[in-house]
């Protein structure tokens, strides 16, 4: 197997001689979210390694909680958690490899192709949020577990996934019984990015980037009172189960 290195002006590519070519695309597509992200965030991330895995078991045997994460996740969901952010690294599924694990539904290919542009979004939240950087210990997992529904919406939403995601949040509203709001651990992938993009539809996407960039100490109830202007959690619950209904309808 020979290995190969891309360059950009703020990513390198580690990856398989044969996926050159669709490594320098998704080099742009990165580039293109973090100049998007940059006019947002304080600030974004640099000089980051993209480590592209030629299958689900390579990329799992060499990052175990990637199998744990997909475990957790809701069934609509797992085929979408590819990967994982550490520092200045990103390890995910190689292109060919993300268009072999979607589905015929609608959305699911682009799900997949904006997987990498979703793990670096989930690095800019964690440089611009003090209390969320990569996980590297057990307190830090754990902590980031109680606040998955920000973290992975957050990312998914910035990452421009949540508008390919309606044929799977349909998925989801038809099996898993009524959803918690904000989402639990098992719909953070899938239904936090649709919590920000109701932010952001109502607010602006400044108070969507205002909410994933600091953690209310008083909890997530806090946090969202005050990113919808201090409406109740109430009204915003009831806002957000119309937002899927009109997501899961389209």
């Amino acid at each position: 197997m020979a290995w190969d290195e891309t360059i950009s002006a703020s990513f390198r590519a580690r990856h398989e001689t044969a996926d050159a070519d669709d490594a320098a695309r998704v080099l742009d597509s990165l580039e293109q979210t973090r100049v998007r992200l940059d006019v947002l965030f304080p600030r974004t991330v640099a000089d980051v390694t993209v480590v592209f895995h030629s299958s689900p078991l390579l990329l799992d045997l060499a990052h175990p909680l990637v199998p744990v994460e997909r475990l957790l996740t809701a069934p609509a969901a797992r085929r979408y958690v590819v990967g994982s952010a550490t520092a200045n690294t990103i390890h995910v599924l190689a292109p060919r490899a993300l268009v072999q694990r979607a589905s015929k539904v609608p959305g699911s290919r682009e799900m997949l192709q904006r997987a990498p542009d979703v793990l670096y979004a989930r690095l800019v939240v964690g440089m611009n949020n003090r209390r969320l950087p990569p996980p590297s210990t057990p307190p830090l997992v754990l902590h980031r577990l109680r606040w998955a529904w920000l973290v992975e919406g957050a990312a998914r939403y910035f990452a421009g996934q949540v508008e390919h995601a309606r044929p799977a949040i349909a998925r989801r509203l038809r099996e898993g019984g009524r959803p918690a709001f904000p989402p639990s651990l098992r719909d953070a992938a899938l239904l936090g990015g649709t919590v920000l993009d109701l932010l952001a539809r109502e607010e602006g996407p400044e108070a969507a980037m205002r909410l994933a960039c600091y953690l209310d100490p008083d909890g997530a109830d806090k946090a969202l009172r005050d990113a919808f202007s201090g409406r109740s959690l109430v009204h915003t619950e009831g806002a957000w189960r119309s937002h899927l209904s009109r997501l899961a309808a389209i």
